[in-house]
């Protein structure tokens, strides 16, 4: 789905960098909100969250490396709007799946660098938003299960991937610099991406699921599944209409009662870490060779007729192999391990900065209702 450049035309491709820049400015706001601790039950906090916002730029980063057969001659990878925002929220997503497409095109020259907009409207916020809202929709209707979060994560995955195809379709029929019919740029489009959809949504079920087992509440799809602890008090105790009686005094060695100990994110963030580095430093040699969805479409229709060469075309890891390494596994194995490194670097520190960014603006506002002092005292 990374479009080169030459597919667009110019007033496109700069209509929709215009559209992409606006898509992230608002989800920079909005991800300062999700990062300052809108996670499940309220539990996640903003030092948590930014790290983990990180992971899981660095995690689509690697799995998107691990092109898998959809068709006779044809691959699919994931495109990870769906993950993303089920995971650590829309906004959040939207700039995490940005992330992995400008390490992709400036390190990897993946993905046109004029077609830059094209390729975060398509790939990022298209497929966010659609899987994220119909992912919240079927939440409402499905009973309040874990379950239920991974089946919501399955559909709302399928139907993000051919939905990123339609709008590609329609960007192609706006611009397109290959005289196609729209129609057959639809039907092969569509047709292979609901495959690719299939796969997207398994990997997105099975990450959900296993994230969702273990942390629900580091899931920012499953706010409000698991309920807030509760203070019960004493079938003994005194009615409200009565006055308790005195406690007595605590001797000098009581201890204070027990708080619930944080739970860290330290494990989630190593093993997610582990996992990225396996899939784009070994699991990747073994991906199908076999052209994208895009890539076959393109060259079975025609579309890729004006086809331009990549600005970063002799990058020390274009294609996604360290340059001057003869041995084909290492070279890519190598180039997989830097860039979920780079990447995952680039996005902790975007999300970091936006979260110190949230806490002084908090810092900043006078206090409010029960926080003001009162005039009378």
């Amino acid at each position: 789905m990374h479009v080169p450049d030459g597919f667009i035309n110019a007033p496109v491709s700069v209509a929709t960098g215009a559209v992409a820049a606006v898509a992230v400015a608002v989800s920079l706001r909005g991800a300062r909100r999700e990062l300052a601790g809108a996670g499940a039950g309220g539990v996640a906090g903003a030092e948590r969250t930014a790290p983990l916002a990180g992971l899981v730029a660095a995690f689509i980063f690697a799995v998107q490396m691990l092109n898998f057969p959809v068709a006779a001659g044809t691959s699919g990878h994931l495109l990870g709007g769906a993950l993303a925002a089920i995971l650590v929220g829309p906004y959040t997503g939207v700039l995490c799946v940005s992330v992995v497409l400008l390490m992709q095109g400036v390190l990897f020259a993946d993905g046109g660098l004029t077609a830059l907009g094209v390729n975060i409207t398509d790939m990022a916020i298209v497929t966010t938003v659609v899987a994220y809202a119909l992912f919240r929709g079927l939440v409402k209707v499905l009973p309040r299960r874990r379950r239920s979060i991974t089946v919501a994560s399955f559909v709302a995955a399928l139907i993000s991937v051919p939905a990123a195809a339609v709008a590609f379709t329609g960007l192609y029929a706006l611009g397109g610099t290959a005289d196609v019919p729209i129609g057959k740029v639809f039907t092969a489009m569509v047709g292979v991406h609901v495959l690719i959809g299939i796969g997207e949504a398994t990997i997105t079920a099975l990450t959900v699921g296993a994230v969702i087992a273990v942390r629900p509440d580091l899931v920012y799809g499953a706010r409000g599944l698991t309920k807030p602890l509760e203070l019960r008090t004493s079938p003994l105790a005194a009615p409200a209409d009565e006055p308790a009686p005195a406690a007595a005094p605590a001797p000098a060695s009581a201890a204070p009662a027990p708080v619930a100990p944080r739970r860290s994110v330290r494990r989630v963030w190593l093993a997610g870490v582990a996992a990225a580095l396996v899939c784009a430093g070994g699991v990747s040699y073994y991906a199908s060779a076999s052209p994208d969805g895009l890539e076959k479409v393109a060259h079975d229709q025609g579309i890729d007729a004006k086809a331009e060469d990549h600005a970063a075309k002799d990058s020390p890891l274009a294609d996604y192999s360290v340059k001057d390494i003869t041995n084909p596994r290492l070279a890519g194995g190598l180039a997989g391990v830097i860039g979920v490194g780079a990447t995952l670097a680039v996005g902790t520190g975007v999300f970091v900065v936006l979260r110190r960014r949230r806490n002084a603006g908090a810092d900043e506002q006078p206090a409010t209702g029960a926080e003001r002092p009162s005039e009378n005292v």
